[in-house]
């Protein structure tokens, strides 16, 4: 195996620029959501912008199946902490409310205004608060940015109140994030403005997993070399400290394409996040 020191870190980072036509997303996703939003909510099985906290992105929308759930999804977007909102991924809820779940999608505080740990609370307070609307079994997900926050929820100590950590049944990080080291080298910090003792604090890779942890780690066939780094080495790291994990590439899916199963209730990713 031959291994190549990174010599341009903004590159090994940049998705849309290595991906063809990728300046149709995030834009592509924007019309599915709406119609995905306005079909639920013409049958009155939205709920939009409930409050999770007093910050005017505090606020999460939950998609109600057409029976009593069986537990809960919650899917927190991704854009590098500083960039997009809810608003872009509610067609992604179809797979897991045709299974019989809810979903619940947060928005969150961007970078620079939060810090990443910031982030990680209020993630925190956004599943909290969902869960106290749905009984039942709780499943994450989270993409890229979001796959690092979902998988910092079940790590030790969880940010999570006991309780509901205890219901957390499966993690499912697409393209996540998990060692944030690397991005201090990236224009991306001067947003995040990551010192280095901060991103080792709250990198999941130099975590341990909590109790009774259940992780897949899941990313795109056409991804950049770091995500498919990234996404072996957090499921390798934990499943040396005891959790039980398991990492899958998905062939000919690039970072954006890779989110596309979960709107599917019988594609193997939504299989995975509810099994």
């Amino acid at each position: 195996m031959l291994f190549h020191r990174i010599t341009d870190w903004d590159d090994a980072y940049t998705n849309g620029g290595n991906i063809p036509r990728g300046e149709r997303w995030p834009d592509a996703w924007v019309e599915p959501a709406s119609a995905y939003r306005e079909r639920l909510a013409a049958d009155g099985r939205a709920k939009i912008d409930l409050a999770y906290g007093e910050g005017a992105r505090h606020r999460f929308d939950l998609f109600l199946p057409e029976t009593t759930p069986r537990g809960l999804v919650v899917f927190v977007h991704g854009g590098y902490w500083q960039a997009l909102d809810k608003s872009y991924w509610s067609h992604l809820a179809a797979g897991s409310i045709e299974s019989g779940f809810a979903v619940a999608m947060p928005s969150y505080t961007l970078c620079p205004q939060a810090r990443v740990g910031d982030i990680v609370r209020e993630i925190a307070a956004a599943i909290t608060d969902a869960a106290g609307e749905i009984d039942g079994p709780i499943h994450l997900t989270g993409h890229s940015a979001g796959g690092h926050l979902v998988t910092h929820m079940v790590a030790a100590p969880s940010p999570l109140p006991e309780a509901v950590r205890a219901r957390v049944r499966t993690v499912v990080s697409i393209s996540g994030v998990h060692d944030l080291r690397p991005l201090i080298h990236t224009n991306l910090n001067v947003k995040l403005r990551l010192s280095p003792e901060e991103a080792a604090a709250e990198s999941p890779v130099l975590m341990r997993p909590g109790e009774n942890t259940r992780l897949f780690c899941w990313v795109g066939g056409n991804e950049r070399a770091e995500f498919l780094r990234q996404n072996a080495l957090m499921a390798s790291l934990w499943l040396g400290l005891g959790a039980e994990t398991g990492a899958y590439v998905e062939p000919d899916r690039h970072h954006f394409s890779v989110v596309d199963g979960l709107a599917d209730p019988r594609h193997p990713l939504t299989l995975t996040l509810l099994s």
